[in-house]
């Protein structure tokens, strides 16, 4: 399966693509029937939340064949090379997130979405604040339930913040994002990506995205894992400022 034309453009404006469809529900259904089991025998892995904020949840599934075979046994690997090119991406791909967000309180007014760039040290994250590492080239993003309405967990993105943050970081230095996330207006509000089981996203690690509100009485089931160039290291930080390097086919289908 690869992407047409017209997707790969809607990437580039964008910065994100949306496949409905890409994986099979037999896939979709094992993976939840595991995430469920994970829920409901370990719950919370035992974190010390003051230090690791992140994937509280389902820690054991990371990296398990159930949740991988999402990405290595589907049309994930040929649709991310349709923009990163042919024996581009570093596969097969070793690590994935299983990300349930869970419903806000009844009653409770979900909050506005706030988003954020990947690879910012907080102290909570697994990074100390002030250092700043991009770590990989764009998300992939599988719902493994339907997401229908914003407000539900969705996948969250800032169209266009991509080539907005391109621009601004070649303005004002990377020394910026010792800071964190710059909060600055944005050329567009945040889009909450709704879907279907099945569906896959990918988007652009540039783009600042987050895992919206859920004032919707499900869990919003998802798998992430994080698509790797094979030059991700040697480029390192230099795609900040450069964000096509890692996408060939992006710049080809742009330039045609």
């Amino acid at each position: 399966m690869q992407l047409t034309p017209e997707q790969i453009r809607e990437f580039y404006d964008r910065g994100y693509v949306k496949i409905p469809g890409a994986i099979s529900k037999a896939m979709v259904d094992t993976a939840r029937q595991a995430v469920n089991h994970s829920i409901g025998t370990l719950g919370p892995n035992g974190e010390d939340m003051s230090k690791h904020r992140a994937a509280q949840f389902c820690r054991d599934l990371n990296g398990a064949p159930v949740i991988m075979d999402l990405f290595n046994a589907s049309p994930v690997i040929s649709l991310a090379e349709s923009l990163m090119g042919e024996g581009n991406l570093q596969k097969p791909i070793r690590g994935a997130q299983v990300a349930p967000r869970f419903p806000t309180v009844i009653g409770n007014v979900p909050p506005e979405p706030r988003g954020h760039l990947d690879g910012m040290g907080t102290g909570t994250n697994g990074m100390p604040k002030g250092v700043y590492r991009r770590g990989f080239t764009a998300f992939a993003v599988i719902y493994l339930a339907d997401v229908p309405e914003p407000y539900s967990g969705n996948f969250t993105v800032w169209p266009g913040s991509h080539r907005f943050f391109e621009n601004y970081f070649k303005r004002e230095g990377l020394e910026t994002l010792a800071n964190g996330t710059p909060r600055i207006d944005l050329p567009e509000g945040p889009d909450m990506v709704t879907g279907n089981a099945g569906d896959l996203i990918i988007a652009h690690h540039q783009m600042i995205h987050t895992g919206g509100p859920n004032a919707s009485p499900n869990i919003r089931y998802a798998a992430i894992a994080r698509l790797r160039h094979i030059d991700c290291d040697k480029n390192g930080n230099d795609c900040f400022l450069d964000i096509w390097r890692e996408f060939p086919c992006v710049r080809e289908a742009i330039a045609a």
